[in-house]
């Protein structure tokens, strides 16, 4: 008998590798070029823009509130100039571009032409189907774009769709936690599958100070020891975490069914495996130091 726990557990899997292609045009050098060419040039202004430009012209407070983990300071000093030198439109068309090229160049032309992709494409937009836009604004705005074409494009689309869905729920679960934007990633880099602090501050601009700070308080509530480590308060919150994630962001798996969700797993994995084997990430992107 399926268990709704077994259910969970396989909505999060399936989750796991469609968001690892939607990732990877984070790290391409073609999203670089592309935003480039329509003047926006610093690596944080980039990833500023192509995540918010679907809400629109937002300020420094929007993006801050929907992005969860990165410190204001660092937002404000990129939004909303960017809106001045590149219309929330050509960069969600620039990102666009980036995606068809830098997919293109991970898999492969028989990849991005294949049954399977067009198959996985039919897949992630019918799970989307049953995803819900209240309290979920990066998700809402995303699936009012308009579907791509190419199966490629429209899987990556698929793919935004259930991560910006799921990601908006973890944001509700993580504030039930009671954890801030950087306590909850310090506890996530203690769990080994979270970025190095190294990341953390180059890309959410947080200081060691900051960083120290926060693992202090976590301390003084019991969940991270004196070395950095979770306790075991802190290992079973973070698990109370990804399990009211899970329940929150049911509906588009159990909407797509088993067979369906195996089967978009099966072909996730085999999209994203391919991606990180032609280098789509950094190799110290992910770890504890």
């Amino acid at each position: 008998m399926t268990t709704a726990a077994t259910d969970h557990r396989a909505g999060r899997r399936c989750h796991n590798v469609l968001n690892s292609l939607h990732a990877t045009h984070y790290f391409a050098p073609e999203l670089g070029a592309e935003l480039g060419a329509v003047g926006i040039t610093s690596p944080r202004a980039v990833n500023f823009a192509v995540r918010s430009a679907a809400l629109g012209a937002v300020g420094a407070g929007t993006v801050t509130a929907t992005f969860y983990n990165y410190k204001y300071e660092l937002v404000a000093r990129h939004v909303p100039a960017v809106w001045r030198t590149a219309a929330p439109e050509q960069v969600l068309a620039a990102r666009l571009r980036a995606v068809d090229a830098s997919v293109r160049r991970l898999l492969g032309a028989d990849a991005v032409a294949s049954d399977e992709m067009a198959e996985a494409a039919a897949l992630a937009l019918r799970a989307a189907e049953a995803c819900s836009r209240t309290a979920r604004p990066l998700y809402s705005a995303h699936a009012d774009l308009p579907v791509p074409e190419e199966p490629h494009l429209a899987y990556w689309h698929g793919t935004t769709l259930l991560r910006e869905h799921r990601g908006d729920g973890h944001l509700a679960a993580l504030m039930s936690a009671e954890l801030d934007g950087l306590e909850a990633v310090v506890t996530h880099t203690a769990t080994g599958r979270g970025m190095t602090p190294a990341w953390v501050s180059a890309t959410r601009g947080w200081t060691r100070e900051d960083w120290d700070a926060a693992a202090a308080r976590l301390r003084d509530r019991g969940l991270l020891d004196t070395s950095g480590e979770l306790t075991e308060r802190g290992v079973a919150l973070r698990a109370e975490i990804e399990a009211e994630t899970d329940r929150l962001d049911r509906a588009p798996y159990a909407h797509l069914g088993t067979e369906g969700v195996a089967r978009l797993t099966e072909l996730g994995t085999a999209f994203a495996r391919a991606a990180a084997a032609a280098g789509a990430f950094p190799a110290d992107l992910v770890g504890k130091a």
